[in-house]
């Protein structure tokens, strides 16, 4: 008999291009990783270090899902992200043996309230209610490491058929193993972790209605459609 006062829910989990499922633990991002998405925003990428913050694991929504409009906000926004998951843990990981943690990799979209993260950034304040929030984690079947990893190639989105980001991977300030390393100084690092490795330029707003489609060169594409909140 369980000890639990109620049962507790499912954990998320992310589909393995090749069959099984990838536990989650945390959901890791990384922001203004890239100097296109940063000067789009009217900041200097050379005075722009990484930045760090947090969804929570139960923000994943799977690849062909229908997302819902989220609340308290005008300007919801697509990011397309390279997705690095965990599969070894670890802290103080040095960036010449990070890439042995990483388990697989996938197309994410770190969804954004806009508006109130400026909001936020203006006040001085945490952006966790512009980045964490429900259904903000989409992402499409994890490709094991086994297959090799990643470090080029185009990454791109779409809406509605319309291209709205495309860059490469290789135009990423801090590649993935030393976002692993600093990471790891900050965090222990489990199993069963995701990192969103940031968006470069294009960022735009979603509406109900919407059919996104974004990818990045020999992962599968991840595609999802904005309905009306319910």
């Amino acid at each position: 008999m369980s000890d639990y006062v109620f049962a507790p829910p499912p954990r998320p989990a992310v589909p393995v291009d090749g069959g099984g499922h990838f536990p989650v633990h945390r959901i890791y991002c990384v922001g203004l990783n890239y100097a296109d998405h940063i000067r789009e925003f009217g900041r200097d990428p050379k005075a722009s270090a990484p930045v760090f913050f947090m969804k929570p694991a139960d923000a994943v929504v799977a690849n062909g899902a229908a997302i819902p409009y989220p609340p308290r906000t005008a300007s919801f926004h697509h990011e397309i992200e390279l997705v690095v998951a965990i599969g070894r843990g670890g802290s103080g990981i040095a960036p010449a043996r990070a890439l042995e943690h990483v388990f697989g990799y996938a197309a994410g979209n770190d969804l954004t309230r806009r508006d109130l993260q400026k909001a936020a950034k203006d006040r001085g304040q945490p952006w966790d209610i512009s980045k964490g929030f429900d259904h903000s984690a989409p992402i499409a079947a994890l490709r094991p490491a086994s297959r090799g990893h990643l470090s080029r190639g185009r990454i791109w989105l779409s809406v509605n058929g319309e291209p709205r980001q495309e860059s490469d991977l290789g135009q990423m300030i801090c590649d993935v193993p030393h976002l692993i390393a600093e990471l790891s100084t900050f965090y222990t690092l489990e199993p069963g972790d995701l990192i969103f490795t940031g968006t470069p330029s294009g960022v735009g707003p979603l509406k109900p209605g919407d059919r996104i489609a974004g990818g990045i060169e020999g992962l599968e594409v991840l595609t999802n459609t904005i309905v009306a909140a319910t």
